[in-house]
Order: structure tokens, then sequence, then C-alpha cells
């Protein structure tokens, strides 16, 4: 049964289209991956099917017997509710009943024979209701929820003292606590370490309803879908399986391709040719004008142009001492400690990645190193040496700077030239290059800020989960740079696939937390 559908669609921002007659469906209880580069429109995809955004052109069609779960970003948390009463806010239809059978029990004693036998039968449907969607067990489900996203800890908190990334987890909670007919989910692991993201990837296995996923985390979204929709060049087009199996089909599809090209322009180049050479004569002017017709009814195969891939190259800077850093009792925290006194030490060449769970002090940890913020005791020694380079974690910017004019701006001695060339390198587009970076996807933000990175030499680089929002190209290149990077690297990431291969010691700060992890 069709849930979805979306037939024609084309839809332009500006005068650049992100889709031309694009189709695409949804079945019951699939597990849909969709995948693209950065830019592609894939979350611009889910503001069209939700009607965030209208399509210049086609139709999007909803069956409407089922319920739609969207997670919201921008939604309203109202201050003085707890994360809590959020959380319970997604089995509201359920409490409304509850509180129904409780007003119908209060008016029994009043009620005559007739009354009482009409009120008894409608307690026993509200009860059933209740029943059937295990009412009772609504609190060992939030727990169970709030425990596996890592926000357990956080449900006595007002919503207003929560981060953006604590914001983000309540609200992904409170939509898998609602268990709509489908689910429709946009890079929901970004604020996931790898623990709630195992918890994440179990759940979605296990979902029995349908669901639109958005993900760079290529080993997540193996693991849970059974459909990919790959955006590409302006359309959508599907293969069923997982994604190993889309990557298998979609290569063999290119080599197909590639043959079926070579073919029909061998056929193309004989048939013009041939009408060429005997157009002109009257003997032969009959079958040339015959095989001309047949030339201009042939559907030609087009090649699509290779998507844009980013080059990275980190400036490395000497480092002539042989400790960068170290630190002496160092206790890090805001208002309270976040961990034991630390005695670190970093030595000329190190590249460390930081793990551990969310909430306990890794990029606070960062911040301090760095001086960006005040430790509430003990002190950081850096080397005077020091060329750092520092990538921040979910930074949206709402500069209307062009990206061209963002980038000039950090480096005026560039022409302006080189700056499109270096912006170029980065997977960046003239489109790109032009348009205001606040109106940017996420991961061509990211693609901005690491071509101010690269750009400046560094003998040390602090990157805080650099992959959140880049596609499987930036990805890979990003990796290849650091292993080749000379410098010192401390990269705090959740992907272990991402940076085995490059680091050379992991630090756990759950063993230096004063905070119990969940």
């Amino acid at each position: 049964m069709s849930i979805l559908t979306v037939e024609n669609m084309s839809h332009y921002f500006g005068d650049r289209a992100l889709f031309k007659n694009a189709a695409f469906r949804l079945l019951k209880g699939e597990h849909i991956g969709l995948i693209g580069a950065n830019g592609a429109g894939k979350s611009t995809f889910m503001k069209l099917i939700t009607g965030e955004l209208l399509p210049d052109s086609g139709t999007i069609k909803w069956n409407k017997k089922f319920s739609i779960g969207y997670m919201d970003q921008h939604a309203s948390l109202k201050k003085g509710t707890t994360a809590l009463d959020t959380l319970k806010s997604a089995f509201s239809k359920l409490f409304n009943i509850e509180q129904e059978i409780n007003n119908l029990c209060n008016k029994l004693g009043a009620m005559d024979e007739n009354k009482l036998s009409k009120a008894l039968d409608k307690l026993s449907k509200l009860q059933d209701t209740l029943d059937k969607n295990d009412f009772y067990s609504i609190n060992s489900k939030i727990q169970a929820t709030a425990a596996g996203l890592g926000i357990r800890e956080l449900l006595d908190k007002d919503v207003a003292a929560l981060s953006g990334g604590q914001r983000t987890k309540l609200l992904l909670a409170k939509l898998l606590l609602e268990t709509p007919d489908i689910l429709l989910l946009d890079e929901p692991t970004n604020h996931l370490d790898e623990e709630h993201i195992e918890w994440l990837k179990s759940y979605l296995i296990n979902y029995e309803n349908a669901f639109i996923l958005i993900s760079h985390d290529n080993s997540f979204l193996n693991s849970v879908v059974n459909v990919v929709y790959q955006l590409e060049h302006k359309t959508l087009t599907r293969y069923n399986g997982n994604y190993n199996y889309f990557l298998k089909l979609y290569e063999i599809k290119k080599q197909q391709l590639q043959i079926e090209y070579k073919e029909q322009q061998h056929e193309i180049e004989k048939l013009e040719e041939y009408i060429r050479k005997n157009k002109v004569r009257t003997a032969t002017a009959k079958q040339a004008k015959s095989r001309e017709k047949k030339l201009n009814k042939i559907e030609r195969i087009e090649i699509k142009k290779n998507i844009i891939k980013p080059h990275f190259d980190f400036k490395s800077a000497k480092m002539p001492e042989s400790i960068i850093f170290k630190t002496s009792d160092l206790v890090i925290g805001y208002s309270a400690p976040l961990s034991k006194p630390l005695n670190l030490k970093m030595k000329r060449g190190q590249k460390l990645a930081i793990t551990g769970a969310n909430g306990l002090g890794k990029t606070t940890l960062l911040k301090s190193l760095l001086g960006l913020l005040q430790p509430i005791n003990g002190k950081v020694i850096l080397s005077d040496y020091k060329k750092i380079g520092y990538f921040e974690q979910e930074i949206t910017t709402t500069s209307t700077n062009t990206v061209l004019y963002e980038m000039w701006n950090t480096f005026p001695g560039l022409t302006q030239t080189e700056v499109r060339s270096a912006l170029a390198k980065c997977g960046l587009t003239r489109q790109h290059i032009d348009s205001p970076i606040n109106i940017l996807s996420g991961g061509e933000q990211a693609k901005v800020r690491l071509c101010k990175l690269i750009n400046k030499p560094t003998n040390i680089l602090i990157l805080d989960e650099p992959t959140n929002h880049l596609d499987i190209y930036a990805k890979d290149e990003l990796k290849r740079a650091l292993k080749e990077y000379t410098g010192s690297i401390i990269l705090v990431c959740h992907e272990p696939e991402f940076y085995e291969d490059i680091v050379t010691e992991v630090w756990n700060c759950e063993k230096w937390t004063v905070k119990n992890s969940y």
C-alpha cells in the first residue's frame, strides 16, 4: 500500500534546479534511506513532502490514513516545562482518555440505571483503548527511550536550560515515543555518541512502521534501511536493498551505461558519416534521408557529469618543541566540575581521538585547552610555538555575506580568483560561492569552514565532530587529508570507522569524569 507518492516534481532554488520531474514512493513498512551529495536537496525534499515548501510543479500525495512524525528543529519548547513533561506530551491523547475515565467515574453515583449502563459501556471501551496502547507502561517507555538517547539525567530539567544538542535529543525522543506510521528523520545521529547511536540503530531495525532517513553515517544507514533512494542530477532513483547493496548496483549501472553510451556513439558516428557522404548523391539521397530520420529518433544516452568531489590539504607549520601542551590538576566545567583533576600531556606528532558519552565534557575540555573557557581549577600550559586550527562543532551561521566575501574577509591577501579556486577545491560550485552563506546546507557550510582551516598553516588541529553533515565524498577526503597531515591532531568524533585509521591514541573521557553516564 502506497503511503506517499511523488510524481513529476520539479523545484528550483533561485535559478538552481534541485529537482526535475522527480518521482518517489513510500510503501507500508519500508525503511528508506535518502542519500546524495551535500547540497543536492535532501533536506529540501523533507520540507517539500511535509508541506513546509511547495514544489514548483508536480504532485505530492499522502495517504491520509497514516500519521506522520517529523522532528521540527524549531519546535517551541515552553519555559517552565520539564523535559519529562515534554516526553509525556507524546501520549497526550491517552492522558486525555484517562482524564475522561476519571471524570466519568466521579459522575457514576448520580446516574440512573439507564445512564449508568451506557456510562459503564463507554468506560469499558475507553479502558480497552488504554490497555491496547500500554498506557500503564508509559513511564517505563519514557525512561527506556531517555536512557537510550542519553537524556535520562535531564528529565527534571527545565527545557529552557537545555543545550542545542540536548534539545535535539529530547525532540527525537518525543518523536520516537509517538510511534507515528511514518517517521521522517534528518541526520538523527548528529548529536549522539556511539552508545546511543547503537541504541537508535536497534530501535529502527525493529521499527514496524515506515521511515525515511537522511544520514551520512553509512554504517548506520546500511544497518537500518531496506530501500535506498539516491538524489543525483536532480532526479531520485530507487534501489531495493541496504546501502552496501545499493553501492554494488550503482557501480554495475554506471558500467552498463558506459558500455551502452559507447555503442550508441559508434552507431551515431556511422549514421552521420553515411548521411554526410550520400546526402548529395542522387542515387543514395533516399537512403541517406532514411538514415537521417533514424538518427533523429535515437534517444540519446547522456553521461552525467561526475559529482564535484572536494580536495582537502592541510598546510603544516613547523613545531620546534616536543610538547604541545600539558595540564596541571586541570578541572574542567562550568558551574560544577565535569572532571577529576587532569594531568595530561600531548607530544608533537600525536594524533588523539577523544571519546565518551555526550555531556561528559569533550567540547568543554577542548575549549579549556584553547583558553576559551576558564577551568574550575588547575592550569593549561601551551607551547609558545603553537599554530592552532580549530573546527567548532555545529556552527550554523546567520551571516548574509556571500561565501566568496566570507572567505575573502578571512584571507584579504588573496585575489578573487585565488579565493574562488580555494573554495572550488573544497567541493563548492559557482552557485554556492556566490550565495549568502546562511542559506547553505549544513554540509556546505562545513566545507566553507574547512576551506578556511586548510588555507591557514597549523601545527595542531583541534576538530570537534568535523564529520557532522559531511557526505561520503567529503568524509572520505577529510579522512585522507588528516592521515597525511604532519602536525598533531585532537579529534572528537563518534564514528570509530572514521578515526581509527587516523589517530595514534584514544582518550576516553569517561575514565576521568565525575558524572554518571547513561
